[in-house]
């Protein structure tokens, strides 16, 4: 959440702003106004999610007319962008120039209720009373998971109790922690928004391995993998940026300009 975040879409608007107002100095984060718009205003954005989790239901419902009486059934769900959305943190920083460090990124979820993704209560409300198990794989920090606890509760979220959540103490990789629900009952569904949310295989690969790596498994996706939006931030921005974290501005805007892909072929 706290890494450096570009979108290749926001490009065009730094290039608007700078020719309107060429001694503006632009940062990477005014970069993310785009993507923080679209997401809080755009009503594509909203589609998209309820088309996610309506894709999802669906699952839920097949699942349920093939084996019906199971009782070991799970799913298991990303949190941040998958089911809260952290925007309005973003905004903030984007409207005070400021950045959010670790600490007070903590003191934002212990005082402030985050809005839900459009469709997640729902969604997950309706999967628990097909009597499916519902696990949070969330990489926030051990010590935030109660407060998280709280909002979930809050919300009327379905298994919120710390037995159903695997939050990130030493291992970044949420596939030790999948392994973990996996052992002992039968995932149906994964949601998140990163597909590392999904599997290993995605995790700090270069850009062509991670088209590559999707290729594969194309049957999946809508299937037994659920994406939700989320064009802020993600590992496909590491990937951009080859897990540079301290790029300089300069540099972000050569990187994102040589990815580029226009008509020119040369």
């Amino acid at each position: 959440m706290l890494k450096k975040s570009i979108t290749i879409t926001a490009v065009l608007l730094i290039f608007q702003l700078a020719r309107a107002q060429d001694t503006t100095k632009f940062t990477a984060e005014t970069l993310k106004l785009y993507p923080i718009l679209w997401q809080q205003t755009a009503a594509e954005y909203r589609a998209l999610c309820y088309q996610a989790f309506n894709i999802a239901t669906m699952r839920i419902d097949d699942v349920i007319k093939r084996e019906p009486g199971k009782n070991n059934l799970a799913i298991i769900t990303d949190l941040d962008e998958t089911v809260l959305n952290n925007s309005n943190v973003t905004a903030q920083m984007i409207k005070t120039g400021k950045d959010v460090n670790s600490q007070e990124w903590l003191q934002w979820i212990k005082t402030v209720d985050p809005p839900v993704v459009p469709g997640a209560v729902e969604f997950l409300q309706y999967a628990a009373s097909k009597k499916i198990n519902v696990f949070y794989i969330s990489n926030r920090e051990v010590s935030g998971l109660q407060f998280t606890l709280s909002i979930l509760q809050k919300l009327g979220l379905p298994n919120a109790d710390t037995s159903h959540m695997l939050f990130l103490s030493k291992d970044f990789s949420k596939e030790p922690r999948r392994q973990v629900v996996m052992k002992n009952y039968d995932v149906v569904l994964l949601l998140g928004d990163n597909l590392n949310d999904f599997m290993r295989v995605f995790e700090e690969k270069p850009i062509a391995e991670r088209l590559k790596e999707t290729d594969h498994v194309k049957e999946e996706w809508g299937r037994k993998f659920i994406v939700l939006p989320n064009a802020t931030y993600g590992e496909w921005e590491n990937a951009l940026f080859d897990y540079k974290d301290s790029l300089s501005f300069d540099q972000i805007m050569t990187t994102l300009k040589a990815e580029l892909q226009g008509i020119d072929k040369k």
